[in-house]
């Protein structure tokens, strides 16, 4: 459908730090680290030709705590500090998408995903939409209308997580992965779950009780059929566990001033972009700047 508005939300801060990660330092003549934002790139303008994306938005983390370290003082606590080389590189990933006229949104006190489940679940009856991210943690929102575009093994790689493919991956479906995660936890941002309690193990419980409530409702009266060491587990960390549910839930009811039509990806300033690319370093990018459009 030529008119069909399909909207990527970019996870901006998560596909950085992944993009970092995934290609060897980088800079320019200036000595400048660019990378992390030459990879952001890669992946981004990789993104817009496989979908055919034609309206764009950007969100980004800030560095102030969030309502999340409010409710649980460790919240990401063994996290190592972000490189400063990633720090250094979030204003060129802005410039240049600001000279794409892509909107930037961040908010005190809210990560990312937060905004991205405020934008995504509020706007999917106007435009198909794809979450662009270095992670999974938005798989939570998967449904017909939103979709999770990642990275695979590698950098010319690419995933997208429809529903049948959460449940291809995790055994559960994409309602269900706060609840997974609640019992497994999550050790990138420090949520503790249920220890003794894996993948597998969750996959399972959740399949057969379908939520963490009706898991500990059913374990109240006795009747759950479990093994008696999970259920031992799950018993003496039950306050964990629905901590943990609490802390992988994202806010989809945030107050933004956001328009859909405010992200219409049609036209932007190519000498300026140009001209940022080439002090960046970036010349090879130049290249693909006509492609990148579609009506």
């Amino acid at each position: 459908m030529a008119n069909e508005k399909k909207l990527i939300i970019i996870d901006s801060s998560a596909l950085l730090y992944r993009a970092f990660h995934a290609l060897p330092p980088l800079t320019n003549k200036n000595g400048q680290a660019t990378g992390a934002a030459y990879g952001f790139l890669l992946i981004l303008f990789k993104a817009i030709k496989d979908l055919r994306a034609n309206y764009i938005v950007a969100c980004f983390d800030t560095p102030k705590p969030t309502f999340r370290h409010e409710k649980f003082d460790d919240y990401k606590a063994h996290r190592p500090k972000t490189p400063d080389d990633i720090i250094s590189q979030i204003p060129i990933i802005k410039e240049v998408l600001k000279s794409f006229n892509i909107p930037i949104f961040e908010k005190e006190g809210f990560e990312a995903d937060d905004l991205i489940a405020t934008i995504a679940k509020k706007n999917e009856a106007y435009a198909q939409i794809y979450i662009l991210s270095g992670d999974l943690d938005n798989l939570q929102l998967v449904d017909e209308k939103i979709k999770v575009y990642t990275l695979g093994k590698g950098i010319k790689d690419a995933v997208l997580y429809d529903e049948n493919k959460v449940v291809e991956r995790f055994g559960v479906s994409p309602l269900q992965m706060n609840d997974f995660k609640a019992l497994t936890g999550d050790s990138s941002d420090n949520i503790p779950g249920v220890p003794g309690i894996g993948k597998t193990t969750a996959a399972d419980l959740i399949q057969r009780f379908g939520s963490v409530k009706n898991l500990y409702d059913e374990l109240s009266t006795d009747t759950a059929v479990v093994k008696p060491k999970i259920k031992e587990a799950l018993k003496q960390n039950k306050e964990s566990a629905f901590l943990s549910l609490q802390l992988v839930e994202t806010v989809k009811d945030l107050e933004l001033d956001f328009n859909l039509e405010n992200c219409k990806f049609t036209t932007f300033d190519q000498e300026k972009v140009k001209t940022i690319f080439n002090n960046m370093g970036f010349a090879s990018l130049i290249d693909r700047l006509p492609s990148l459009v579609f009506d």
